[in-house]
């Protein structure tokens, strides 16, 4: 069995620690990152590869990365390129800077058709354009998120997902089921959960028992929601979640042999505003 944890990590160096202690204990091989600076410079061997973007850096201080934990996988990261490029095997074309990374993984000593796609996303925040007039303050996630699942379409080459293996997880910035509040536009929101479910990819939560459920159910969502806290905001602790923002999507029929769980508990929370989901691949 391969395991996974994906985390948005704030650039937040304690992550990093955190990270190089599940390693050690055998509890992730790789990990899928959003919001991720450099590691301290006493863990760098956490990030084994040199990023080469089309892109000057300056333009984003925190980025989406797939980065191998244990040498019980092998991950080559492809390296994103501006759309007017053609791509080449070892690349991928991507429209939003800092809201993807791709990677093949291959578990070591496994045939390559046991190779699967991880991907990390961020869905950013984005403001409308001036001259709108928003009264926004915080913009639209949906924006990001349509960029997203376009840049990741790439991996989608046949009408049978069966033919795909591509696992895809990180944070939406959106609210599985919302009806709609002030940080939400439930309509937009429920056509990126269609279009994954178009690419037959298939959403595996978390949901509920696999995660602990807020206290309170917050407005934006049924009440017989099934979500799991993920996020906390600065004015509240991790038994105060009550945001689900981070989700995992695998290939139809890869997906069967995926589960994801958050690691919400208060006591295992972990050093950012975001929880960390653990998702465990078996290789039969």
């Amino acid at each position: 069995m391969i395991k996974a944890v994906c985390w948005n990590i704030a650039r937040r160096a304690e992550p990093w620690r955190e990270l190089a202690e599940m390693a050690w204990q055998g509890q992730a091989d790789f990990a899928l990152l959003q919001e991720a600076g450099n590691p301290p410079r006493d863990l760098e061997s956490l990030l084994p590869y040199k990023d080469e973007r089309s892109w000057n850096p300056q333009m984003h201080d925190r980025w989406c990365r797939v980065v191998a934990l244990s040498d019980r996988v092998r991950v080559e990261p492809f390296r994103p390129v501006l759309p007017i490029l053609k791509p080449a095997l070892h690349e991928f074309v991507v429209c939003g800077v800092g809201t993807i990374a791709a990677a093949r993984v291959t578990p070591q000593g496994h045939p390559p058709e046991q190779a699967f796609i991880a991907v990390s996303m961020h869905a950013r925040w984005t403001m409308p354009h001036p001259t709108t007039n928003s009264p926004w303050s915080e913009g639209a996630s949906d924006v990001s998120a349509h960029r997203i699942i376009s840049d990741l379409s790439t991996f989608i080459g046949h009408t049978d997902p069966s033919k795909h293996r591509l696992l895809a997880a990180g944070d939406l910035n959106m609210f599985f089921g919302a009806t709609g509040n002030k940080m939400s536009l439930p309509e937009r929101e429920r056509s990126v959960w269609m279009r994954f479910e178009a690419l037959g990819l298939r959403f595996l939560g978390p949901q509920a028992p696999h995660g602990r459920q807020a206290n309170t159910t917050p407005p934006d969502v049924p009440a017989d929601t099934r979500n799991v806290p993920t996020h906390h905001s600065s004015r509240q602790s991790p038994a105060e979640a009550d945001c689900q923002l981070d989700y995992a999507f695998a290939s139809r029929g890869f997906h069967e042999s995926i589960s994801v769980r958050a690691l919400n508990g208060v006591d295992v929370w972990g050093s950012s505003d975001h929880c960390r989901l653990l998702i465990e691949i078996d290789r039969a």
